[in-house]
């Protein structure tokens, strides 16, 4: 089981340290950890937690701690925004693709799945590589769509590396190297915002395994 806990500290060298090694010494593992700040002197640092003793147990124990001015048990991150849709590219492309991610994301989220869908246009060989590298180490994020008419070189290398940490990739059809990296190239930019929803989606009947490497 993976639950949540948000805890509003003092910000401080150590904080982070003292509140870990507290959830570690209750034999619980920390599977995620981010942190916000609120002030210039508070942060909420936000825990997702596997294993471990009862939670009212952990938040007993963070609540006596000098640092922490307030800890609740919240409900995950994935709980509340589900998968993540990733939408990289040009700006009126991205646009149109996240339309339809978002009308197709609607659709099966009516029906108890939680998929979110986030953007952002950029222009650049190297820019658009380097986000196409930090999609891995988003959280929840599952499946990358390229929305762009030019993409190659440095992207097509990582795209491949992003693949092979288990994201799925779908390209728009455009010139350059990057459609003969990625799982599937799709011509329509709202069809292929469906398409990224419909194939991580657990209420729909979509399996992109059974098309990987084909065109629409």
């Amino acid at each position: 089981m993976t639950w949540a806990i948000a805890c509003r500290c003092r910000d401080a060298p150590g904080t982070l340290g003292r509140l870990a090694a507290t959830i570690a010494a209750a034999d619980a593992n920390i599977r995620d950890v981010a942190l916000t700040r609120e002030g210039p002197d508070l942060v909420f640092l936000h825990f997702e937690i596997d294993d471990g003793p009862e939670p009212d147990a952990i938040v007993s124990r963070l609540g006596a701690l000098e640092e922490v001015d307030l800890v609740e048990r919240v409900p995950t991150q994935r709980t509340i925004f589900g998968k993540r849709v990733i939408v990289i590219g040009g700006g009126a492309q991205v646009a149109i693709v996240a339309q339809g991610a978002v009308n197709e994301a609607d659709r099966h989220n009516i029906r108890g799945e939680r998929i979110s869908v986030d953007t952002i246009p950029l222009v650049g060989e190297q820019e658009i590589a380097a986000a196409v590298r930090a999609v891995r180490r988003l959280p929840r994020a599952v499946i990358l769509v390229l929305a762009g008419s030019l993409m190659g070189g440095a992207i097509t290398e990582a795209v491949r590396e992003v693949r092979r940490h288990g994201i799925l990739v779908i390209s728009l059809h455009q010139a350059g190297s990057v459609v003969e990296a990625v799982d599937l190239v799709v011509a329509d930019p709202i069809q292929a915002g469906v398409m990224a929803v419909m194939a991580v989606a657990g209420t729909a009947r979509f399996d992109l395994a059974r098309v990987r490497g084909r065109r629409f």
